[in-house]
């Protein structure tokens, strides 16, 4: 940059000399890049008039910078020209705003650091920046970028937030966002801008600031007048273009009579004026008024009517009364009708009101209770035998019980299934002389269904070894039985009623017997017990999330015959259980182990090292059982929710049988296993006649037809 030193000599003499506050500076012609700027002593502060044609950015910022004393970072992305001029004199604050000015209108931004260093960048990376958070007491000027939270008392952020965006520049540095749990809106953007933003939303809060108005009812019912109001306002509301805030709130208070109005305030003078006309006395005391139930059972609410009836009167009759009550009073009549379930009452209006509110707190839709119970037993069984057995046909044999085959009933078996030969052939004279020759009989075979039965009872491994007149056998045997029941059943009841679930079957149980004159015509008393698994519960859905159940679970099966009848497994929990919404809670469980072993052997000889082992037979035995009962309540307060459980259950039972349609039966196709349709909400009637009429016409005309044309060819 050139400066014409001469000139400006001459203008900073003659400016002192006049007491002007001006000053002019220009800059070479021949320099693209001009800039002009004096400084000149005026009272006690510095002016400054900027005059800048053609400037780079970046030169103008760093001139800037200097004038001001102020370390200024700028962006690579900062470019362009400047071309800006004043013909007044500023002061250093002037002059500072007059830099924001010029960045703000080519599209940048100074965000000012806690170091006293300003960071010049494009606008819409200054909405990320570390700018500052200011209120009312330091709101920010000009276009300082800043960031503020405006707190909303009368009107939703989320209604207010759309409409404020248009006013601010989202494509540059501004930026609306609101906070819906605190109401609150957050505004980025110049100061000048947001301050513009924070009055439109105090006037705006202002206008939806509703006050609240309670009307005290006289002798309407507050349901009833609440009903009325509505039924007025959504045909004077329901016009199109009607702003919401005109539109006013109304709720009955059913514990003081009252009716609660919300909103603004002619629109809330204009429900209040039709109130006051409403609630006029009737011309007749008494009453007669219909209520049909929706949930409850007219029968069930009459019972309580009566009693809540019986008790107002006889409070009334206590109190002091006037003349007129006393003259006009009339018995109350609460009757019950039961095919269209609801509930008649003659009464006074008084009268009318309590019970009215008591039917409307007791006709309310009961809470259901979806019981899921799992039940989980696994039996492990471990079993190993291991014996020999001698046996001579001189000497004896040993026998052990705890083999699998005892030696002397093999012995016997084979000893029954040797064949026997027939009688040898002979030959007879008699007394004539004649000579018969007999044949011998035919060898008798051997009876193998001892041996049979013997063999049949061994279990693993059995092998005999045979040496002139002895003979010993083998046994080995190893069992492992693993066996794990799995049950869900679940039931579905309302609040506080019980419910009874069962799978299994009724076995016949006998109870007694008899027999007539002579033990003649014997008879027998059977009795069927349920076996298999049952559920009774009784839910009690609390206030929050919690239920409280009382439960009987019982787990019963046949486990064999005895010598009177028939052995019956049984596994039984009753208890009383608190548990909260979807929580699972354990109901009770069993852990047993049993470890027996058993040693026959011979006296001494089994006793010694190493070579006892031929002469003793070992049994061991390992049974372990773990037995777990869970359950699981889910609360169902409307019908969305039931729908939704029952859709995922249908689902799950629907995902099984896909699952074994895929893996198909070897020796059945796979089409013919069964599977659930989709599930589907609505109802689907079938076709009508004339649809189906309809729909053949239209197969027949899409059936393609036979080409006559074509003449079959005949055989040779």
């Amino acid at each position: 940059m050139l400066v014409n030193t001469k000139r400006n000599k001459f203008l900073r003499n003659t400016l002192t000399a006049l007491f002007i506050k001006r000053a002019l500076v220009t800059c070479s012609i021949a320099l693209p890049l001009s800039l002009a700027l004096n400084s000149v002593q005026a009272a006690s502060a510095t002016q400054y008039s900027p005059n800048f044609k053609g400037t780079e950015i970046t030169e103008f910022i760093n001139i800037v910078g200097k004038n001001l004393k102020k370390t200024i970072i700028v962006d690579p992305n900062v470019r362009g020209k400047v071309n800006v001029r004043s013909y007044d004199l500023l002061t250093e604050a002037q002059y500072y705003q007059f830099f924001l000015n010029v960045l703000e209108v080519y599209g940048f931004a100074a965000v000012e650091m806690d170091n006293n260093i300003i960071k010049v960048i494009r606008n819409k990376d200054a909405k990320t920046s570390s700018i500052p958070v200011v209120d009312d007491k330091n709101p920010g000027e000009g276009d300082e970028m800043v960031t503020r939270v405006v707190e909303v008392k009368n009107v939703t952020v989320r209604e207010l937030t759309p409409l404020l965006r248009q006013l601010s520049d989202q494509a540059g540095g501004g930026n609306v966002v609101h906070y819906d749990p605190a109401n609150v809106i957050m505004l980025t953007g110049t100061a000048a801008v947001v301050n513009r933003l924070v009055k439109i939303i105090e006037r705006v809060d202002k206008a939806g600031d509703h006050d609240v108005q309670i009307i005290r009812l006289k002798y309407a019912t507050a349901s009833e007048m609440v009903r009325i109001v509505e039924a007025m306002n959504k045909s004077t509301n329901g016009k199109a273009g009607t702003p919401q805030f005109l539109i006013p709130k109304i709720v009955a208070d059913e514990r003081t009579n009252s009716v609660i109005v919300s909103g603004e305030s002619q629109a809330r003078e204009r429900v209040v004026s039709l109130i006051e006309r409403l609630d006029n006395e009737l011309e007749n005391n008494g009453n007669t008024r219909v209520y049909y139930l929706e949930y409850s059972k007219a029968e069930d609410i009459v019972k309580v009517l009566q009693g809540v009836s019986k008790s107002i009167e006889a409070e009334g009759k206590s109190g002091k009364k006037s003349s007129r009550n006393n003259r006009n009073q009339r018995e109350i009549s609460i009757e019950a009708h039961e095919a269209t379930n609801a509930i008649v009452i003659t009464a006074q209006q008084d009268m009318l009101r309590s019970l009215e509110a008591v039917i409307r707190q007791l006709d309310v839709r009961r809470a259901q209770v979806l019981v899921e119970a799992i039940i989980v037993e696994v039996f492990e069984s471990d079993g190993v035998n291991l014996g020999i057995q001698w046996y001579s046909e001189q000497g004896g044999f040993t026998q052990f019980n705890n083999g699998p085959a005892p030696i002397g009933q093999v012995a016997a078996g084979l000893e029954a299934a040797r064949t026997q030969p027939g009688t040898p052939g002979s030959t007879v004279t008699d007394v004539n002389g004649n000579i018969t020759v007999n044949p011998p009989g035919n060898d008798i075979k051997g009876d193998y269904s001892l041996i049979a039965q013997a063999l049949g009872a061994v279990n693993g491994m059995m092998f005999g070894i045979m040496r002139n007149d002895w003979g010993a056998i083998v046994q080995a045997v190893s069992s492992d039985t693993n066996s794990n029941i799995l049950a869900t059943p679940s039931i579905t009841t309302l609040d506080n009623e019980e419910a009874y679930f069962i799978v299994g079957q009724e076995v016949p149980i006998i109870t007694g017997s008899a027999t007539g004159n002579n033990n003649s015509n014997p008879f027998q008393t059977v009795e069927r017990q349920e076996v298999g698994i049952k559920l009774k519960v009784t839910p009690q859905v609390n206030d929050g999330s919690a239920v409280q159940l009382t439960i009987e679970q019982e787990v019963s099966s046949v486990s064999g015959a005895t010598g009177v009848d028939i052995a019956i497994n049984k596994r039984e929990i009753k208890t009383t259980v608190m548990v909260d919404n979807g929580a699972t809670v354990i109901l009770g469980g069993l852990i047993d182990e049993d470890v027996q072993e058993s040693v026959q052997k011979v006296p001494l000889l089994g006793d010694l090292p190493l070579l006892g082992h031929l002469f003793k037979s070992t049994s061991n035995t390992k049974r372990k059982r773990n037995l777990m009962v869970f359950l699981r309540p889910t609360i169902i307060r409307d019908g969305k929710a039931m729908n939704a459980l029952s859709k995922q259950k249908y689902h799950a039972i629907r995902k099984d049988e896909l699952r074994q349609r895929e893996l198909g039966l070897s020796l059945m196709n796979d089409k013919k296993i069964p599977l659930l349709p989709k599930w589907n909400n609505e109802l689907t009637l079938p076709p009508s006649f004339d649809d189906y009429k309809k729909e053949l016409e239209q197969d027949k005309k899409n059936k393609p037809q036979p080409n006559n044309d074509v003449k079959p060819v005949e055989p040779n």
